[in-house]
């Protein structure tokens, strides 16, 4: 199971049972970067840079520039942020985006999907 920083959570009203069976990485931060949220994918993603023991600490302080400086204009301005990467064969599709609560910005969510090499593009008219 995921982990997160309960007291965190529960002040925020945040359920994430749901996030636990999801089939790619999602990571939470509040306001000031802290993670507060890694579902099983994500510790597991995560786990040679410390896995759990990144929830709590800054996730500023896990980027290098020039994303720690689009992460930090982030936290100040709520806009989504979108890529896809690729590392040792593996293709996945980043997206990092605000997460609202009663209609307050609280933070950044990020989902990491990895992607077929194979996966179809389909254009609709």
């Amino acid at each position: 199971m995921g982990k997160m920083l309960p007291e965190k959570m529960k002040k925020e009203g945040i359920d994430v049972e749901w996030a636990e069976e999801f089939s790619g990485a999602i990571t939470v931060c509040d306001l000031k970067g802290i993670i507060v949220y890694m579902n099983k994918h994500s510790i597991d993603q995560f786990e040679k840079h410390g896995g759990e023991k990144l929830i709590g600490t800054n996730l500023l302080d896990c980027h290098p520039e020039p994303s720690k400086s689009v992460l930090k204009d982030m936290l100040i301005k709520p806009v989504v942020n979108m890529y896809t990467t690729e590392n040792k064969g593996t293709r996945k599709f980043i997206h990092q985006s605000p997460w609202m609560r009663n209609g307050k910005f609280a933070g950044i969510i990020e989902l990491s999907l990895v992607l077929d090499n194979q996966i179809p593009n389909h254009v609709r008219t």
